[in-house]
């Protein structure tokens, strides 16, 4: 599916918003993330993709020892450190973010840009929403260099309550 973002402030377009392609299916985001993979040289190894598979089922962000907890239903063997090294590889190359505020793992909805989003999270049902755009990435940057700074990585998460858990 192919979105537009659109500038929430004056509700009209911007020259900086861009389509992104969102991969709503788990299988689709999958699948983009093998595509990325080849197209970038990068080895998604039969682990890396099943911790995949698990994050973009999930629907909302999980945590490393859920994930662990699922692998060892399926194999019996599977062990934190090889939980981890498979995320720091998904993270490591824009696949899935990882929300530090809750210490959980959501899959990234456009695997094949390298970005910095804001996500809103939720703390009724703990569904994560992926802010799609730039420009707020962009004001803080703006912002860092007034002050001389030199940001390294950035992480906003904006905690409140969702639409759907408002109307209940």
């Amino acid at each position: 599916m192919i979105t537009h973002e659109v500038n929430p402030l004056n509700h009209a377009t911007s020259s900086k918003d861009h389509m992104h392609h969102h991969h709503e299916a788990p299988a689709d985001f999958v699948a983009a993330v093998e595509h990325a993979s080849e197209e970038r040289g990068l080895r998604l190894t039969p682990l890396r993709k099943e911790v995949l598979e698990l994050i973009a089922a999930a629907g909302k962000p999980v945590k490393a020892y859920d994930l662990l907890d699922q692998l060892r239903e399926r194999h019996g063997n599977a062990a934190p450190p090889t939980v981890y090294r498979a995320l720091d590889f998904l993270l490591e190359n824009g696949f899935i973010h990882k929300l530090e505020s809750i210490n959980a793992f959501v899959s990234c909805h456009h695997p094949a840009e390298a970005h910095q989003v804001p996500f809103l999270i939720c703390d009724v049902c703990s569904s994560a929403q992926e802010v799609c755009d730039e420009r707020v990435a962009e004001l803080i940057e703006a912002q860092a260099k007034v002050f001389g700074f030199r940001p390294q990585a950035q992480t906003l998460e904006v905690h409140g309550v969702c639409k759907q858990c408002r109307k209940a």
